[in-house]
């Protein structure tokens, strides 16, 4: 390999191409709870605020959960971050949006700074940090949020999204990019795993124009906020319907998706739905 750790495993000295030397490690990672064969891969990365060493490690992370016996079905959005099916909401934080005072301040600096100029350093560098401030926010939210998600559910069901798609529409890309639907879900998907939590991707056609109390299509534009059905007089919140068609899809799908289930799926396949989660379309028509 082309790198070498010191005895007490703080230093690291690469000895190949990167001609840097050695490298005095800061972090909470214990490197004494591996052994030396199982880190495969070694690679250092810039910042802003200085460099990184990251450590690929053959390990595989198990942990142990009782089971709760609910399931949940969420629905992702720029008015909250997510509606699940039991109506509750999780705020959308809007990282980049608060923070963009505060960027055109210093971008305005940065502008008017000469080029090649020790300022013009400490202003770009000053600039990058706060993006990169920016990103670690949005990055801890979505992982806070995802691992309470998990280790309260047995079972997870969620829109299986394009967000590389949805960004193209020039008036919604920058709300979007700032919820970091994809990092979620892909916190999601991991933590399932670890925990042994199912978690499913549903087809997002139809979540929100379908009802969920007696399945009839109701036609409803973006800007429409509350669904109401003429077929049976079903009112409810737009994200909530959507969440509550997303579990239905969720438990009816799991089990025979393959690629879109992950962790343990058996926890919803023992004959019979967790008790308080009772088919949706059995509920009668809302007075």
């Amino acid at each position: 390999s082309g790198w070498k750790l010191s005895e007490e495993r703080r230093t690291i000295t690469f000895t190949d191409g990167f001609k840097a030397g050695s490298f005095k490690m800061w972090g909470t990672r214990d490197l004494h709870f591996y052994q030396l064969k199982q880190i495969k891969r070694v690679r250092v990365v810039r910042r802003a605020d200085g460099y990184y060493v990251q450590f690929c490690i053959d390990q595989e992370r198990l942990e142990e959960r009782e089971p709760t016996g609910t399931v949940i079905g969420l629905d992702v959005g720029l008015n909250h971050f997510y509606t699940d099916s039991d109506g509750q909401t999780v705020e959308n934080p809007r990282h980049l949006r608060r923070s963009e005072k505060a960027l055109k301040r210093l971008q305005r600096r940065l502008a008017k700074t000469q080029k090649g100029s020790k300022n013009r350093q400490k202003a770009r560098n000053r600039f990058a940090r706060k993006h990169l401030k920016v990103s670690r926010q949005r990055k801890d939210f979505a992982v806070k949020t995802a691992l309470c998600v998990v280790r309260s559910n047995d079972l997870v069901a969620y829109e299986d999204l394009r967000v590389r798609n949805l960004v193209k529409n020039p008036n919604l890309a920058k709300s979007i990019s700032d919820a970091a639907w994809s990092t979620f879900r892909q916190w999601v998907e991991y933590f399932g795993k670890v925990f042994g939590v199912a978690t499913v991707a549903v087809p997002p056609q139809y979540t929100s124009q379908n009802c969920s109390n007696c399945g009839e299509k109701v036609k409803k534009s973006l800007s429409t906020r509350t669904h109401r059905c003429p077929h049976c007089g079903f009112v409810a919140d737009r994200d909530h319907n959507a969440a509550i068609n997303i579990l239905e899809l969720g438990l009816s799908t799991v089990g025979h998706t393959g690629t879109h289930a992950s962790g343990d799926i058996d926890l919803c396949l023992g004959g019979e739905t967790p008790q308080g989660k009772s088919s949706r379309r059995k509920r009668k028509p809302h007075q």
